[in-house]
């Protein structure tokens, strides 16, 4: 479904994206790894189109995706398709829980009727776990574990194609991150959409993958399915999710 051929990207002098070559199946999860600063979020913004690579194209069920404009209704169709779970949960703090997860739906090309968008976010709440008396409340009232539901509540709204998960579970204990990765596997399935999540919680690697990818120096080191994960002889996936501070993926001292 998304297709990334040989992908550059640099800010000045900095190459961060040196040749990313990446395949994501339609209906599978698709992990992506490495360390902090490798380029995993940049990859993400290029598919997104907040960045614009220097080189390479990146297709979209076959559609070249790296030139659109804009404003321009292609690619507010090409953003329609798309559903985000921010790293930090990126609620709006005025706006109450529900017009935070009806966001889309009262704006824009999906602009709903308000009544009908509260609804749809009643019932997206409902889904990832939370009561509808949530709706009304303000994100500051909620714990770290609830926004990130919320947030989740939001890149569902629409019921897109595509599903991109940034870093989802970050700052949460060990059982709201099993909760969050739980959520996140049974939605993905039931929508059947395509996801694509970055991470290094190899928590969250092993309960929501397909497949993994993992990216390092630029480029794509090792891709394959999760079950062959810890079997792979590449040595930086080896090293990675060992977590060995010895290995060819150099380390801080």
């Amino acid at each position: 479904m998304i297709e990334l051929a040989d992908v550059h990207k640099a800010f000045g002098t900095k190459r961060v994206l040196t040749g990313v070559n990446l395949t994501l199946r339609k209906g599978r999860s698709m992990v992506v790894i490495g360390g902090s600063g490798t380029g995993k979020s940049v990859l993400l913004k290029c598919v997104l189109g907040l960045f614009r690579p220097d080189k390479g194209s990146i297709s979209v069920d076959g559609t070249n995706v790296t030139n659109l404009r804009p404003g321009t209704p292609e690619r507010d169709a090409f953003f329609a398709r798309f559903g985000m779970l921010f790293q930090g949960g990126a609620l709006f703090d005025s706006l109450p829980v529900w017009q935070n997860v009806a966001f889309r739906l009262l704006r824009g090309s999906l602009k709903k009727p308000r009544t009908e968008a509260r609804e749809i976010a009643v019932e997206k709440l409902r889904r990832v776990g939370l009561s509808p008396d949530v709706a009304e409340l303000y994100p500051a009232e909620l714990s770290g574990g609830m926004q990130k539901r919320v947030g989740l509540a939001r890149a569902i709204a629409t019921e897109p194609e595509i599903i991109f998960f940034d870093e989802p579970t970050t700052g949460l204990d060990p059982i709201m991150a099993g909760v969050i990765n739980d959520l996140i596997r049974s939605i993905t399935s039931e929508m059947g959409s395509t996801a694509m999540t970055i991470t290094h919680d190899m928590s969250s690697v092993r309960a929501i993958a397909d497949d993994v990818a993992m990216l390092h120096d630029g480029v794509i080191q090792w891709t394959g399915p999760v079950r062959e994960l810890d079997s792979c002889s590449d040595p930086c996936v080896a090293q990675f999710i060992s977590g060995s501070a010895e290995g060819p993926i150099e380390t801080l001292r």
